[in-house]
């Protein structure tokens, strides 16, 4: 029982040491990672690092309106070239896509049969003014009544009105350009014999050329004439300049818009009639505090943001208005002035020290 006994005391024994010098050790460590001592500050935390931030003072900057929409071009002036009456091509000038200035000859029909009747007639006027001249000298000697004289004086007269009517019909057998333009294909040959029906050829003038596209009807009290807008074609980053003409008097019943045209130059003729165009309307523009879009961080109450004040991060709750491609206007929340913190703000908390970076 001795030798047991004895066993059972030196086992006790260090138990109890291994206890008392682990814990001994464990608070040691303790005091020295925490900074136990006389020096050691309240709440064991230490001196805390400063976060590199890059920050963004804010200015009064300005906030537009834009409406987006599609549209089309289409030519300033176009015509469909007909004849006024039926009739024979015997003269056909059609220079295709080639420009021509207002009043160029593109076709003649055969006038025969109408200059045969104009030679008639004026050799019928020319006699009928010479007895109208005769009757009128035997008038002033009362030799004939002034009835006779009458007759003949309107018979001069009918003549008159007769050759104009031809000279008219005469006119109508020549197909002239009413304005300067560009030609399209041609649709006849010559000899051909053609009708009020048939189209000759196509005039389009697109220097300068209008521009039609709508937009939803709210803006119609927006929507001024003079209106600059900024439009581009699809596939292509060239903006052009346009200025709105004209509005149109009603509202679109099914799709609830507006139909508007514009104008806009074309020196070059690169714009042509029916290509699809990317219009952008500036409704209004507007003094604003605008930021990026990215420093904006959504929460459960709202947004918010963080500025640096006294070396400090800060948050800020923000209430917001229209968004841009890169900028959000902010309408609640921030003063001119304020220093905004545009980098590092998942890892920011508020009350933290920051310290900006140089640009």
């Amino acid at each position: 029982m001795r030798p047991i006994l004895i066993a059972a005391i030196v086992l006790i024994a260090l138990i109890l040491g291994k206890l008392f010098f682990f814990t001994s050790g464990e608070a040691a460590k303790g005091e020295k990672a925490g900074g136990g001592g006389k020096n050691a500050k309240p709440g064991g935390g230490g001196d805390m690092k400063p976060a590199k931030v890059k920050t963004l003072v804010i200015t009064m900057g300005s906030s537009e309106r834009n409406v987006f929409s599609s549209g089309s071009t289409v030519a300033f002036e176009e015509v469909e070239l007909r004849s006024e009456i039926a009739g024979k091509i015997v003269k056909l000038n059609i220079p295709e896509g080639a420009i021509v200035p207002r009043g160029y000859l593109i076709a003649k029909i055969k006038d025969d049969d109408i200059l045969s009747q104009l030679k008639k007639i004026e050799l019928e006027q020319k006699l009928a003014t010479q007895i109208e001249t005769r009757q009128r000298k035997l008038l002033d000697i009362n030799a004939i009544s002034k009835e006779e004289f009458e007759i003949s004086q309107n018979k001069v007269l009918t003549l008159s009105a007769d050759k104009e009517m031809l000279e008219v019909q005469l006119a109508k057998t020549e197909i002239r350009v009413p304005f300067a333009g560009k030609v399209g294909l041609k649709a006849i040959s010559l000899g051909a014999y053609v009708t009020p029906a048939a189209t000759i050829c196509t005039i389009v003038q697109y220097n300068p050329i209008k521009l039609d596209f709508s937009v939803p009807e709210k803006y119609l009290n927006d929507i001024k004439i003079g209106k600059s807008i900024v439009f581009s074609t699809d596939g292509s980053e060239v903006q052009y300049l346009a200025k709105v003409t004209a509005i149109d008097p009603k509202i679109d019943v099914a799709l609830r818009t507006l139909k508007v045209r514009a104008v806009a130059a074309n020196p070059g003729n690169s714009l042509l009639p029916g290509m699809f165009v990317k219009v952008n309307l500036n409704i209004s523009t507007n003094a604003a505090v605008m930021i990026p879009t990215e420093t904006v961080i959504p929460v459960a109450s709202g947004k918010k943001v963080f500025v640096k004040r006294n070396g400090m991060a800060e948050e800020v709750m923000i209430e917001t208005g229209i968004r841009e491609a890169s900028l959000i206007q902010v309408t609640k929340g921030l003063n001119v002035g304020d220093s905004l913190i545009i980098s590092g703000l998942m890892t920011l908390k508020a009350g933290g020290p920051v310290s900006s970076l140089k640009n």
